[in-house]
Formats: C-alpha cells, sequence, structure tokens
C-alpha cells in the first residue's frame, strides 16, 4: 500500500517512515509530487493535519497521513501550541524558536516549567474523504534551562524527560519511537486502520 505523508519536515519523515514500516506502507514524502506547503488555518492541531491530508492527497492521488504537532507550555497558557514552528516567526529555525522559548521561561522555576508535546495525526483515503480518521497524543515532559543533546529536532534538546534524567535529544531514536507523542498517536492510527481493513 502507497501512502503519501503529507510533510516536507524531514525529522518528522525520518521518525514515521520508521514507525510504519512494519505496516509495510510504501511511504513517500509529499515532495515527490510537490514542494508546496498548504496554509495552515485550523485553530486545533486536529483541524491543521486535516487541512494537510487533505492537500498532499489531492497533489499525489493517494492515501494521505499528515502530522500536526508542537509543544505547550503550562507556564505560557499552552503557547506555542499550533503555532510551535513558526513561534520566532514564518521563517524561523529550530534554533530561533527553542531559544525564544527559553527566553520566554527565564524567570520561570523548575517546578512550573511543566510542558508537553502534542501530536495530532489524520490518515485520508482521498482528498475528499468524510470519514477521516483522526488520532492525538501527548508525551509529558518539562523544559530544561539549556540546550543538551544532539538527536532528534525542534525542542527536543530543551524538553526533559523526567524519569530518564535526559532531554529528548538525548535518549536513543529506538526509544523516542517507544515513549513520543508521535509514536503514541501513530499507535491509535494503526488500530483504526486495522480495524477499518477487518
Amino acid at each position: 500500500m502507497r501512502v503519501v505523508l503529507a510533510t516536507n519536515n524531514s525529522g518528522k519523515l525520518r521518525e514515521l517512515q520508521a514507525l510504519l514500516t512494519p505496516l509495510q506502507m510504501d511511504v513517500v514524502p509529499k515532495s515527490l509530487f510537490s514542494t508546496d506547503d498548504v496554509a495552515e488555518t485550523g485553530d486545533t492541531f486536529i483541524e491543521n493535519a486535516l487541512i494537510k491530508a487533505r492537500h498532499a492527497a489531492r497533489v499525489s492521488g493517494l492515501s494521505a497521513i499528515a502530522d500536526d504537532s508542537g509543544i505547550e507550555v503550562d507556564a505560557l497558557n499552552g503557547a506555542p501550541g499550533i503555532y510551535s514552528a513558526r513561534y520566532a516567526g514564518e521563517h524561523a529555525s529550530d534554533a530561533d524558536n527553542l531559544f525564544k522559548l527559553l527566553d520566554a521561561l527565564k524567570a520561570v522555576p523548575d517546578q512550573l516549567r511543566t510542558a508537553r508535546y502534542r501530536c495530532a495525526l489524520v490518515y485520508v483515503n482521498h482528498a475528499d474523504d468524510q470519514q477521516p480518521l483522526c488520532c492525538e497524543a501527548v508525551w509529558e515532559g518539562s523544559i530544561a534551562h539549556e540546550p543538551q543533546g544532539k538527536g532528534g529536532f525542534g525542542y527536543d534538546p530543551i524538553f526533559w524527560l523526567v524519569d530518564y534524567k535526559k532531554t529528548a535529544a538525548q535518549i536513543s531514536p529506538e526509544l523516542k519511537n517507544q515513549l513520543s507523542h508521535r509514536a503514541k498517536a501513530l499507535q491509535q492510527l494503526l488500530s483504526l486502520l486495522r480495524m477499518r481493513n477487518a
């Protein structure tokens, strides 16, 4: 089964390809068909993932999986949330976003730095699918005071995992693919796909 992954983010692509390998899905990036990004005009992660999935299905003619995810910081009332990828501006780098977040939290003590990654995953059979499969999951943690680790992407170098005493950028990709918000959402999605295909 060939499925297009609605992302141009190489980090997300790597993670989702690894997670989808057991299903023997031939996962191809949207960039094979179009490098245009669609405007994420939704108010929630699910709405934005659905916009991206429909767009990828439309340009590819294939079934599509889209992810919309970000980090929610309690001390910032859930910000940056759906704006995580453009927190420091429309064309901000991961480092720009990360340092803006650290700056916003510089006076916040450890016990109030709680945060979570949230991931919405959507699967559509085609662009106009009226019964999309939608899943959402979270990964709880807190925000470190400075970046640590070279793995992962996005906010991983400052996403502190209390149980592991490490950031998400310091754990192995294999462990991340067991613990992460994306992995949990994908397990839900795989269950729904199996039920639909049963």
